[in-house]
């Protein structure tokens, strides 16, 4: 299966960090001034109103979009330098799925195993798909799935090369409610595993049972960064549902 417990002898390397980034769009400024250090084995609920620059965050954790200003660093060194050796230990989820509609999940994840040079491909997409419980599906064009089954295709992506960093902009989305369940408790034993999860979600109440940190975003710029337990809950909420 994927994700399965790291050797106790291993030891993880990868810290994220942003310095003073601000991200501009034309005159929009996604974000503004944010630092943030990322640890391994963390589990990050990211929070904010729409627009408050989550999906900009994520973008430019994974090494996906690149500042305007500040650093983005990656065990110190900039992420430009070394945006190639943590795309290979991340998994990614957006608003797009990035899959190819014209192949079917498994023809998608075969696709993706291989420019990833993962050994024991076939092994993986299995266990990628029996993880999603996409077996029955896996076969027809992901063009023509549902929108929760083409969310269980493009989690299946994400986390077939048994990735050391996830970041993931609204997972839930489209999910049903046995779907949403598999994904909670997956996501809650990662950081038991040793694997770094930054994601995002509308629901404070959902996020705040799978997170033990907090980082709320509003306008750009962050609000609170610190443990779950000690935010300030209802102003937060509030915010959330601008």
């Amino acid at each position: 299966m994927p994700l399965e417990a790291p050797q106790a002898r291993r030891v993880l390397e990868g810290i994220l960090e942003l310095r003073d980034v601000s991200k501009y769009f034309g005159d929009l400024a996604a974000l503004r001034g944010v630092s943030l250090r990322i640890e391994p084995g963390e589990s990050v609920l990211l929070y904010g109103p729409n627009g408050a620059g989550k999906t900009t965050l994520l973008r430019t954790l994974a090494g996906l979009s690149r500042p305007s200003e500040g650093r983005a660093l990656f065990n110190g060194r900039d992420l430009r330098q070394d945006s190639a050796e943590l795309k290979s230990k991340l998994g990614f989820v957006s608003h797009a799925s990035f899959l190819y509609g014209e192949l079917t999940a498994r023809e998608n994840l075969k696709f993706i195993g291989t420019l990833f040079g993962l050994r024991d491909l076939e092994k993986s997409i299995d266990c990628a798909l029996e993880l999603f419980d996409l077996r029955r599906r896996a076969d027809e064009s992901v063009r023509g799935l549902s929108r929760g089954l083409l969310q269980r295709a493009t989690l299946a992506r994400a986390f077939l090369n048994d990735p050391e960093f996830l970041f993931l902009d609204e997972p839930f989305t489209g999910l049903d409610a046995n779907s949403t369940r598999k994904l909670e408790d997956l996501l809650v034993g990662l950081p038991k595993r040793g694997k770094t999860l930054v994601f995002s979600t509308h629901s404070f109440e959902q996020g705040a049972a799978l997170a033990r940190r907090l980082v709320a975003l509003e306008a750009g710029r962050l609000r609170y960064d610190g443990p779950v337990a000690m935010a300030p809950i209802e102003s937060l909420r509030a915010a959330g549902k601008q």
